[in-house]
């Protein structure tokens, strides 16, 4: 039986930030004008050295967390995990790629008691089309996923993952980088669970707007979902 999300349940909503002044108190903005649900908004500062900080510093009604130096994103999101205090969790990127609307769509199965873990796939709702290849490395992964663990995912690498905060603290996440995505799928999938997906939407950014993963952390991810594979 799963854990129906219900009005006395808490989402925790994981930002882990590096070096996004300029996106990250619009995409606060947009978390706190989400509707229908109890929230938390752990903000975990990754050690940014631009205007972040000054910006994060006086949003209320939001934890913040600093690490010192930059540890990298799977290190800021095990953090937050660490201090989460709801019934399911969710990681939003600080930039603006995802809309936090979707979270209601995300919520759905869990209420109706339809799935236990829910992915949000930005390859079957509407989007801003990126670039070649980086949907190639995404396809490519989430392939290789779909034939180590025997499942059918359409969007491994994306960033909209709600679990069981239970779930996630269990799974003893070692990733500090972007091999975070494909670790805890990988343990997820292992333990036997079924992942439900729904469509979400998606406005890719350019590298001159800040994007930071290219396709070098491909090898890392790769490497994470074999070696997981066989492995306990």
């Amino acid at each position: 039986m799963f854990l129906c999300f219900n009005e006395y349940m808490k989402l925790s909503i994981i930002i882990p930030v590096y070096n996004e002044g300029k996106t990250i108190g619009e995409i606060i903005r947009q978390v706190k004008a989400v509707k229908g649900f109890d929230k938390e908004i752990i903000v975990v500062n990754d050690g940014s050295t631009d205007e972040t900080s000054l910006v994060i510093k006086d949003i209320k009604d939001i934890k913040v967390i600093n690490h010192k130096k930059n540890q990298g994103k799977g290190a800021a999101i095990r953090t937050g995990i660490a201090k989460a205090t709801g019934d399911y969790l969710l990681v939003q990127d600080a930039d603006l790629e995802y809309d936090p609307q979707d979270i209601l769509t995300m919520l759905e199965p869990i209420r109706r008691g339809k799935a236990e873990v829910v992915y949000g796939s930005r390859f079957t709702g509407q989007r801003r089309n990126m670039f070649f290849w980086h949907w190639i490395g995404n396809q490519f992964l989430t392939l290789v996923t779909n034939v180590l663990y025997n499942t059918t995912l359409s969007d491994m690498e994306t960033c909209y993952k709600l679990m069981p905060v239970k779930l996630a603290k269990s799974l003893n996440l070692q990733a500090k980088h972007f091999e975070f995505e494909p670790e805890v799928t990988a343990k997820i999938l292992k333990k036997g669970i079924r992942i439900w997906e729904v469509p979400i939407s998606y406005a890719g950014r350019e590298y001159h707007e800040g994007k930071k993963i290219s396709w070098k952390d491909a090898l890392p991810a790769l490497f994470t979902l074999i070696k997981y594979r066989f492995i306990d």
